[in-house]
């Protein structure tokens, strides 16, 4: 894949062949524009702020913390539930090793199907996540990586997420990193609407609640179920992802010598279901495996394991390495 970021050379050829060619002038410039659009990192932001973000991540944090004032034990068990399905299946086993990565095959039913449980997240739809994780890989802790802790601990965790524009619609700019998703109509109409799943369930969370709740107390079994589904158990799962990004970067072991910062955290690993064997997964991101040792924990990868035994995954790819002498390449 080549790099996001064009090159002064490459400027200077651009710019030579419109003096040269006048009709080719416009063509030239939205290349350029595109190339320089996709540029990611705390540089290339400019200290904006994305509002919309910002404040809908506010909003979440604040109804996080009103959730402990409802606490309940079904309210706990919906929050686990709605967890597992948006944090574990739809980031860990869709977005991240189905989307991104490739690392097995399902039904096309079945992918959708993960799909919609990764919107749930938060974290944007599927051609977003995507492209932007791709751009991760290529430029993992240099010049171009969306969220390196080289760029400060607090913008690898958050910050460039709540700065700069936000790209969630921009198929053409994104389809650059995932053009396998934007020739998907399903996937594109996903990623434009990707806030809908999560509404949806927001207000079945509320309806559920009311129906449970005992007579006189369905206002508060409402609000508390919603508070617990939703925005507790969203904010939780936003963190525990953005760990990966900030955590996984600074602290742990390493295996393999990648060209990264790239460390396995067991810690990060429990709270994202196997996300945090991620300096394995920079050494062989294409393995739908990321625990390689026995005791790697790694309940995303148990999951296609299942998926495989009921046929609803096929070629499964898994790393392959010499213990006593790990490489990072080879599968």
């Amino acid at each position: 894949m080549s790099s996001s970021i064009i090159s002064p050379e490459e400027i200077a050829q651009s710019s030579s062949a419109e003096l040269q060619q006048p009709s080719l002038s416009a063509a030239a410039k939205t290349a350029r524009k595109v190339r320089e659009d996709l540029r990611m990192g705390r540089e290339h932001q400019e200290g904006r702020v994305n509002w919309i973000t910002a404040i809908a991540m506010t909003i979440f944090h604040i109804g996080a913390v009103a959730a402990l004032f409802f606490f309940s034990w079904t309210n706990l068990a919906v929050a686990m539930i709605m967890y597992f399905f948006a944090i574990n299946v739809g980031i860990g086993m869709c977005y991240h090793r189905l989307l991104t990565h490739r690392g097995y095959k399902t039904p096309r039913w079945m992918e959708y199907f993960l799909t919609t449980c990764g919107t749930m997240a938060l974290e944007g739809g599927p051609i977003f996540w995507v492209a932007t994780h791709r751009v991760h890989h290529q430029n993992s802790d240099h010049e171009g990586d969306p969220h390196t802790p080289h760029d400060g601990t607090w913008w690898a965790h958050a910050g460039w997420i709540i700065s700069g524009r936000a790209l969630h619609s921009e198929t053409a700019l994104l389809g650059r990193y995932a053009p396998d998703l934007t020739r998907d109509p399903v996937h594109v109409w996903l990623s434009k609407y990707h806030w809908l799943p999560l509404t949806i369930a927001g207000f079945l969370q509320i309806a559920l609640g009311a129906a449970l709740a005992a007579p006189g107390h369905r206002v508060v079994g409402a609000l508390g179920m919603v508070l617990w589904g939703t925005f507790l158990r969203t904010t939780l799962g936003l963190h525990a992802t953005w760990l990966v990004n900030s955590a996984t970067h600074l602290w742990g072991k390493r295996r393999f010598e990648t060209h990264d910062d790239s460390r396995n955290s067991w810690w990060v690993a429990l709270l994202t279901g196997g996300e945090g064997w991620h300096n394995n997964h920079h050494a062989h991101p294409v393995s739908a495996r990321h625990g390689l040792a026995w005791y790697e924990f790694d309940i995303n990868y148990y999951g296609i394991w299942l998926m495989s035994k009921l046929g609803l995954a096929r070629k499964v790819q898994i790393a392959k390495f010499d213990p006593a002498n790990p490489k990072p390449a080879g599968m």
